[in-house]
C-alpha cells in the first residue's frame, strides 16, 4: 500500500505498482515525448547538418506512428479516456536528459543520446518484464521491448539512407571545426594568455621577495583577474551570427576558465612554503603547461611541431626568463 501511494518517493509511484493500463498510458507518454526531442535535434541540425537532421526527422515520424499504435490498442482495452502519467511521476523509470543540455553539445553528442534513448527503453522494458508474474503485463512488456528494439535497428536503416560515407564524412569535419572554433580556440587562446602573460609577475615578485605567501596572492589576483577579463572580452567581442563561432558564453567560459587554469598551474606550488620547493615545483609546472599548450596546437589547430614550440616554448621561456632577472635584480 506504502508503494502505491508513493509516500517514500515524494509522491511517485513505483513502476511494479502500475497496472497494465497505466504501462501503456506511460509508453504512449514516452512515445510522445521521444518524438518530440527527436524533432528538436532535427531542427537543430538542419542548417548545419541537414543529412543527419533529415535522418531525426525520420526516427520522430517512426515514434510518432509507434505511438498511434499504442493508442489503438489502448483504446481496445481500456477505452477512451488516457490516464495522464508520464515518466517523472513513476520513482525508478528512465529519465531523458534536458534536451538544451545535449542539443548544445554538438553532433556526435546527439547522435549518441539517440542510440542511448532507444537502449534505455529496450532495456528497461525487458527488465520489468522478467520482474512481473503476471502472464499478460509480461507478454504486454515484450512487445514494448520488442519495440524499442525494432526503433534501434530502424534508426540504424535510417542513418545508411541518409547518411552515406560522404555525407557522414562532410558533416563530421563540420562538427569538428565547430568544435575547434567554439571551445578548442578561445580556450587554447586563454590558456596561452593564463600561462605566458602570468609568468613575468608571478616569478618577479618570487625572486624579489623569497616570499611564497605574497607570490602565490600576486599568482591567484593575476590569473583570477586575467581569467575575467579574457571571458568577458572573448563573449562581448564576437557574438557569433557572423562568423560562426558559436554561443559567446560558450566561447567566453572556455577562455576564461582556461585562462584562469594557466595562471594558477605555477602560482599554487607557492602555497607551499619553502621558497626552492616551491619554485622547482613551479618551473616544473611552466614546463608542462608550455608543452601542453604547443600539443594542443599541433593536435586541434595542425600547427606544424616545429612552429608551435617555436611560438610557444620559446616565447614562455623568455618571458619567464624577463621574470626571474627583473625579480632578482
Amino acid at each position: 500500500m506504502l508503494s502505491r501511494l508513493g509516500f517514500a518517493f515524494g509522491g511517485r509511484r513505483r513502476f511494479d505498482s502500475l497496472s497494465e493500463k497505466e504501462i501503456l498510458a506511460l509508453a504512449i507518454a514516452s512515445e510522445e515525448e521521444d518524438s518530440r526531442i527527436y524533432a528538436t535535434y532535427a531542427a537543430r541540425l538542419r542548417a548545419d547538418y541537414p543529412a543527419s537532421a533529415a535522418v531525426f526527422e525520420d526516427m520522430a515520424a517512426e515514434e510518432d506512428r509507434h505511438r498511434r499504435r499504442l493508442i489503438e490498442i489502448y483504446r481496445r482495452r481500456f477505452g477512451e479516456v488516457i490516464v495522464p502519467i508520464r515518466r517523472e511521476h513513476v520513482a525508478d523509470f528512465y529519465v531523458r536528459r534536458p534536451v538544451w543540455l545535449v542539443e548544445s553539445l554538438g553532433l556526435e553528442r546527439i547522435r549518441a543520446e539517440a542510440a542511448s534513448m532507444e537502449r534505455e527503453a529496450r532495456d528497461f522494458y525487458l527488465a520489468a518484464a522478467s520482474r512481473t508474474q503476471d502472464a499478460e503485463t509480461r507478454k504486454l512488456l515484450g512487445d514494448l521491448a520488442a519495440v524499442e528494439a525494432g526503433h534501434e535497428k530502424k534508426a540504424d536503416r535510417l542513418a545508411e539512407t541518409h547518411l552515406g560515407a560522404e555525407a557522414r564524412e562532410r558533416e563530421d569535419l563540420a562538427d569538428r571545426r565547430q568544435f575547434v572554433l567554439t571551445w578548442v580556440q578561445p580556450g587554447l587562446a586563454g590558456l596561452m594568455d593564463g600561462s605566458v602573460s602570468t609568468l613575468a609577475p608571478i616569478f618577479a615578485t618570487a625572486f624579489a621577495t623569497e616570499d611564497t605567501w605574497t607570490t602565490f596572492l600576486i599568482g591567484l589576483s593575476a590569473s583570477v583577474g586575467a581569467g575575467i577579463s579574457m571571458g568577458f572580452t572573448e563573449a562581448a567581442h564576437d557574438d557569433g551570427r557572423i562568423s560562426g563561432r558559436g554561443a559567446p558564453w560558450k566561447r567566453g567560459l572556455a577562455s576564461g576558465v582556461m585562462t584562469t587554469i594557466g595562471g594558477l598551474g605555477h602560482a599554487l606550488p607557492y602555497l607551499i612554503p619553502h621558497f626552492w620547493t616551491a619554485t622547482a615545483i613551479a618551473l616544473a609546472v611552466v614546463f608542462v603547461e608550455l608543452w601542453a599548450i604547443a600539443w594542443i596546437q599541433n593536435r586541434y589547430m595542425e600547427t606544424p611541431w616545429l612552429r608551435a614550440t617555436f611560438q610557444v616554448v620559446l616565447g614562455g621561456s623568455l618571458v619567464l626568463a624577463a621574470g626571474i632577472l627583473i625579480g632578482g635584480s
